[in-house]
């Protein structure tokens, strides 16, 4: 998800530093991705990521949101990668897909992943008129570890792996195949896909060591994990409303907690509902 430029406050609660004066660190020698160590030693390489961290550390309010974000969410985000053997850093292309919101794009995907339609129903995600399991974190990331890993058993790249998340795993193949090389710094790509693994780079970068570009934020400001409860329903809501009061809480509360209900009943059965604990 593209960030957007914005002002922010200097108060107690966000300290950044003075971006006016601020200088840049060099580029590292080196990167690593997925347990892998990349050398910097092309110009164009070092141009192009060089880019995206320019581009990440200057729009303020996006970097700060997700760098406040990442303490709620990567715990769960990390735990569900390891579960599935994918590599942590993808966490990181999670980040850049929808800033750790859940985003609708133009083109209608949705989530913490971006899942096209038919491609999270390929992946088992449940969408109908009530219910959209793209909106749930931990669904779909099991999800996009299904794709990640599918797409990793062509290519034994986890760094191709990342681009054909935005390509497709078809795509990235047939640029290969025409272009007869091997690795992704390699290819010549679409603006956006030439792009897209060097803003995961640049996210890293900048998220492992977040003052060295500029931004420091207090801890007791980040956003802290959600403590819910969960409640299993075995039958259908017919009014989400009163079933929420009926329950201690406000629907408002149950749709911020459970996006992927996008509806005002439940006809199913079995759902597992998270509630305020408060």
């Amino acid at each position: 998800m593209s960030c957007s430029e914005g002002k922010i406050d200097q108060n107690k609660e966000v300290q950044v530093c003075n971006h006016s004066d601020f200088q840049l660190p060099e580029l590292p020698h080196s990167v690593s991705f997925c347990g892998k160590e990349y050398i910097l030693d092309n110009f164009e390489i070092r141009e192009r990521l060089d880019k995206e961290i320019i581009v990440n550390t200057y729009y303020h309010s996006s970097t700060i949101q997700s760098l406040k974000r990442i303490n709620r969410y990567f715990p769960k985000i990390e735990k569900t990668l390891k579960a599935n053997k994918v590599p942590e850093d993808f966490k990181y292309l999670c980040l850049i897909e929808s800033n750790l919101m859940q985003a609708v794009s133009p083109s209608g995907a949705k989530g913490f992943w971006q899942f096209m339609p038919a491609t999270a129903k390929e992946y088992g995600l449940i969408i109908n008129d009530e219910i959209d399991e793209r909106l749930n974190i931990e669904k779909s990331t099991m999800a996009a570890c299904k794709y990640l890993l599918d797409a990793n058993s062509k290519f034994d790249d986890w760094m191709l792996t990342a681009a054909a998340y935005n390509r497709g795993v078809n795509g990235i193949m047939k640029d290969l195949e025409e272009q007869q090389v091997n690795g992704y710094f390699d290819l010549h790509l679409n603006n956006e896909t030439s792009r897209y693994v060097f803003r995961i780079l640049a996210l890293k970068l900048i998220c492992e060591n977040p003052e060295m570009y500029g931004f420091s934020i207090k801890e007791s400001t980040l956003y802290a994990p959600i403590k819910t409860r969960t409640v299993e329903v075995n039958n259908p809501i017919e009014n989400l409303s009163q079933w929420a009061i009926d329950n201690g809480t406000t629907y408002r509360m149950v749709k911020v907690l459970n996006p992927w209900i996008i509806g005002s009943k439940l006809s199913a059965k079995n759902y597992r509902i998270s509630l305020p604990i408060e």
